[in-house]
């Protein structure tokens, strides 16, 4: 068994680590979207008949909006674990070209806690926990004038991208996880003790909770229990309400750099263009529109929960589960939402 993980994790980092500097060779300059088409068209041409018509779904498919997270026996797509080397670093290469360096970072580093988990878990979770079990699914014909899309998914992961005239024009739901948040014990393969992957996402979240004086506090903490679970999980679109929480106004100007810093964290998993777009909009809109609200504890170790919400974007960010050794609240799930509508498409 031992043999076994370490082959294992040793396979899938070459092939993690593979897109890294094959990526290097693209122009910065070329957009997103069309280094998409370009790394679809190359990951399409490595594949057989039928590993093609499992990868590739009708772009009006009602499969492009349903996502989730949760370890499931199949999911759309092609799964990692049926390509050879040459296609996997073509599949993820691809993801590469979706993504930020910190995105892909955090994408990279899910996938490879599912070999920690088996760890923690023990002999039985094979099937269940496995860095090679994420799908890669193609939505319509990789183009440059007609629309189509692409999903990465798998435990802790869900990734969604659509592409229009060109153009990379939405990237959410954007979906990262983490189990455990923090690993606590010593494992073997690439990651270690103290590794926390979405380190970030909770502790600036924590640093600007705790630095609020008991007014703004009450203000910001909507319930004395954090969540159990992101809101809309598995949903094409979020169905939101008025905003809750403390107005970005309503900050100083270090609470306020506090929370521009933690919704950059969140925008910037994505390419550089795409992440200015997401800014620009946010600036557009204004940051007095953006409400930041907290529920549960307000010190690692116990339940607690997060919400940002702008007025085209949602933030949401629960950790509440304990991780597979039992440590609690050690297991992190978080989503950026666009609020025009996912998937590039209206809100009804």
């Amino acid at each position: 068994m031992r043999s076994f993980r370490f082959a294992t994790s040793a396979a899938m980092l070459l092939a993690i680590c593979a897109p890294l500097a094959i990526f290097a060779g693209m122009k910065v300059s070329d957009p997103p979207g069309s280094q998409m088409k370009t790394f679809a068209d190359a990951f399409l041409k490595t594949l057989d008949e039928k590993q093609a018509a499992k990868a590739t779904v009708d772009y009006d498919a009602a499969e492009r909006v349903q996502w989730h997270f949760i370890p499931m026996p199949t999911r759309k797509g092609l799964v990692l674990k049926e390509m050879n080397t040459a296609q996997r670093t073509a599949a993820l290469r691809l993801l590469r070209s979706a993504l930020s360096e910190a995105g892909y970072g955090k994408a990279s580093k899910i996938m490879l806690l599912e070999g920690v988990l088996r760890q923690l878990e023990g002999p039985g979770s094979e099937a269940r926990r496995d860095p090679q079990k994420y799908y890669v699914t193609i939505f319509g014909t990789p183009s440059d004038s007609e629309p189509w899309g692409l999903s990465f998914e798998g435990h802790h992961l869900s990734l969604n991208f659509s592409c229009r005239g060109g153009e990379l024009v939405d990237s959410s739901p954007q979906f990262f996880a983490s189990n455990p948040a923090k690993i606590m014990t010593d494992v073997e393969g690439p990651l270690g003790k103290g590794t926390r992957v979405l380190r970030e996402e909770e502790d600036l979240a924590f640093e600007l909770v705790n630095s609020l004086n008991d007014t703004q506090t009450k203000t910001a903490v909507i319930a004395d229990e954090a969540l159990a679970e992101i809101r809309f999980a598995g949903e094409a679109q979020p169905k939101v309400g008025e905003p809750e929480g403390i107005p970005f106004d309503q900050l100083n100007a270090k609470q306020a750099e506090l929370l521009k810093k933690l919704v950059g964290v969140y925008v910037d998993a994505v390419p550089e263009q795409t992440a200015r777009t997401r800014r620009e909009a946010i600036e557009s809109n204004g940051w007095s529109n953006v409400y930041f609200a907290w529920a549960g504890a307000q010190k690692p170790g116990i339940g607690h929960y997060y919400r940002i919400r702008g007025k085209d974007f949602l933030i949401e960010f629960v950790n509440t589960q304990a991780d597979a050794s039992g440590n609690p609240a050690n297991h992190i799930h978080c989503v950026w939402r666009d609020l025009t509508g996912d998937f590039d498409l209206p809100i009804e």
